[in-house]
C-alpha cells in the first residue's frame, strides 16, 4: 500500500488510492473516541464505507446504527450522514465516493502525515473553520 500521500483530515488518517474508475477510493483509520465530520450530505456523490477492523457508529437520515468489521453502509446522494468512533480501539475502513472528485477535499484540507503534529493540526480550530467555510465547494453540505 502506497502511504506516501497519507494525511490527517479532521482527526482521521486518510490514504487516497488512484483508480481508473469513476470513483475515489480511500483507506482510513479513525482513532479511539474521535468524532466524524459534522452531519452533512452530498448532492451528487454516492458514498460507501466498508469497516475492516473495529466499528463506527453511523448517523444516516435520523437513524443511528453501529457498523462492525466486515459490514458496510451505503449512502445515496442527498442523504444526511456522519459517523463516530465511540470505542477504545482504532477503526480501519475503506471509503468510496462516486463519481470521482471528492478526493480534492482530502488533498486540499488534509495535513500530510509527515508534518510534525499532523493529528493536532488536522483538528485545529482554524482548520475546522476553513472546512466549514469551504465544504460546499466540495459538494459537502453541512447541516445544523
Amino acid at each position: 500500500m502506497d502511504s506516501s500521500n497519507t494525511m490527517w483530515v479532521l482527526g482521521h488518517k486518510i490514504t487516497p488510492h488512484d483508480t481508473s474508475g469513476d470513483y475515489d477510493l480511500m483507506v482510513a483509520e479513525t482513532p479511539p473516541n474521535v468524532p466524524g465530520p459534522p452531519p452533512h450530505l452530498h448532492n451528487a456523490y454516492k458514498e460507501s464505507f466498508l469497516i475492516i477492523e473495529g466499528e463506527l457508529e453511523f448517523f444516516v437520515n435520523g437513524k443511528t446504527q453501529v457498523v462492525r468489521a466486515g459490514e458496510s453502509v451505503d449512502i445515496p446522494p442527498k442523504t444526511l450522514h456522519t459517523f463516530n468512533n465511540k470505542t477504545n480501539q482504532t477503526c480501519k475502513w475503506i471509503n468510496i465516493h462516486s463519481p470521482k472528485g471528492f478526493r480534492t477535499f482530502f488533498n486540499e484540507l488534509g495535513v500530510p502525515d509527515t508534518e510534525a503534529n499532523a493529528v493536532e493540526k488536522s483538528v485545529a480550530p482554524e482548520l475546522i473553520q476553513k472546512v466549514i467555510q469551504t465544504a460546499s465547494d466540495y459538494d459537502m453540505i453541512i447541516q445544523g
